[in-house]
């Protein structure tokens, strides 16, 4: 649930998508019906002028980009935006993060075919369905009751029976089904917390934006001896990854 990107980027991006912006409000007050074939073409230039072209390289990452129809994932008056550049609202305060980012961090975490994935912050469902085309099964936890509601429909009815949604506080994980090989957070800790890394398989990795005021996206690498090491790849600025009993 990505809001922003590094400063000097992300002030390029809002001037393009402030013109993107209006063009697409254009297209909402005329009406105009976004075909699935449109769709489609939107998905691959999204994938080959977004993803490729910032260097994402993992062929299974870019394929399950371009299959997973990120417009079912967004609410209906954001659909014409959906393969844009940017983050979008999807209510709650809640944000679904732009491709770019997802693709970056789900590159990251390299999920495996067998692999055990938690994520910490469902949101729209779209990383998690992602995750659910690469890995083996998907737990994935929502503090908004509203929209682990949303995407878990979303998911079970387009087909995604590897992952299972829950409404739960991240900072706790979700021990029953740890360890896991794999662990991805879409909002932001002030620190990676305890509970999480104890969840993950030694020989695993965590994936992470981090930090309170200045944020940085995080790979933690757990060593077979439950050792970990941390390494910053950008600066990020996601929404505050938030208890029970603290959400406004």
């Amino acid at each position: 649930m990505l809001l922003a990107e590094r400063t000097l980027y992300c002030e390029g991006v809002k001037l393009k998508c402030c013109w993107l912006l209006l063009l697409g409000l254009g297209t909402v007050w005329g009406q105009r019906t976004v075909s699935p074939a449109e769709y489609q073409t939107r998905r691959q230039v999204m994938v080959s002028e977004q993803l490729q072209a910032r260097g994402v390289k993992d062929p299974r990452v870019l394929a399950a980009m371009a299959r997973v129809r990120r417009e079912l994932f967004v609410p209906p008056d954001q659909r014409p935006f959906a393969y844009e550049d940017r983050p979008l609202p999807i209510g709650y305060g809640q944000t679904i993060s732009q491709p770019y980012i997802v693709a970056l961090m789900t590159e990251l975490l390299a999920p495996g075919k067998k692999d055990r994935v938690l994520e910490v912050g469902t949101g729209s469902g779209y990383q998690a369905a992602i995750l659910g085309r690469l890995a083996g099964s998907v737990y994935s936890l929502e503090i908004v009751p509203e929209l682990a509601r949303s995407a878990a429909l979303v998911l079970r009815t387009k087909g995604f029976r590897n992952v299972r949604v829950r409404e739960g506080d991240g900072y706790n994980g979700w021990p029953a089904f740890a360890p896991y090989d794999k662990i991805l957070l879409t909002a932001a800790p002030p620190e990676i917390p305890e509970e999480l890394l104890a969840e993950l398989r030694p020989g695993g990795r965590l994936v992470a934006p981090v930090g309170a005021d200045a944020q940085n996206l995080v790979v933690v690498d757990k060593a077979l001896d439950g050792k970990t090491q941390t390494r910053t790849v950008i600066p990020v600025r996601f929404v505050p990854m938030v208890r029970f009993g603290s959400r406004p």
